[in-house]
């Protein structure tokens, strides 16, 4: 167990969150893919957004289950496919229709000063 506390780690995630909106601001789905950078940057936030959330305590996920907890703590899971490469298809769709309601949902659980 980490010594920092949910604060923090709620921080990481929000950070990471950000650094992808900024990494895909002005970009389209075939722009995207053409950009293995910003796919390469995209995948190791989401991967940190994972780690994060698994050090996220019992209690703030028990206090705040509208927050998709399980499902971030799984999000490497949920990209790579048995080892042969990440589904691009599905990181699209989790930074575009699912990371900017989990930021709302984390800045009203910790807003940011």
């Amino acid at each position: 167990m980490s010594d920092r506390g949910d604060v923090a780690f709620l921080a990481d995630i929000r950070e990471a969150i950000r650094r992808i909106d900024k990494y895909v601001d002005g970009l389209n789905y075939d722009a995207f893919l053409a950009d293995t950078k910003t796919q390469d940057a995209v995948v190791r936030n989401l991967e940190i957004i994972g780690e994060a959330v698994k050090n996220v305590s019992e209690e703030l996920r028990w206090n705040y289950p509208a927050v998709p907890w399980k499902e971030l703590a799984g999000l490497r899971d949920k990209l790579i496919h048995h080892y042969f490469g990440v589904n691009f298809d599905i990181v699209w769709n989790i930074i575009t229709e699912e990371l900017p309601d989990i930021y709302e949902q984390l800045d009203d659980i910790f807003p940011e000063s």
